[in-house]
């Protein structure tokens, strides 16, 4: 990819991001109602899409440390929306050996 199409893509994953994370804050859910806040959670597992997107096409080398971040907060979130997965049991070795 060359700089050019990668500057754009990623100064529209800052354009959605900003999107997300504003519908993200104003939304008023609560853990009292379930359907409310699984609504909150996709507009934050988005959020954190995003955050993947950026670290793995941005320039240079891809920081690994981000990419642990970011692997670590998609399988936390996903994990309620696939608890048959166990993927928040599978954050516990991304951090091992660094």
């Amino acid at each position: 990819m060359d700089d050019s199409k990668r500057n754009e893509l990623l100064r529209m994953g800052w354009e959605i991001h900003a999107a997300v994370e504003e519908a993200y804050l104003l939304h008023p859910a609560t853990r009292n109602d379930p359907g409310a806040w699984q609504a909150r959670q996709r507009l934050l597992l988005a959020d954190m899409a995003i955050h993947l997107l950026q670290t793995a096409i941005g320039p240079g080398d891809i920081e690994l440390e981000k990419l642990r971040n970011n692997l670590h907060a998609i399988l936390t979130i996903s994990d309620q929306f696939l608890p048959q997965a166990g993927l928040k049991r599978a954050t516990e070795t991304l951090y091992a050996g660094r």
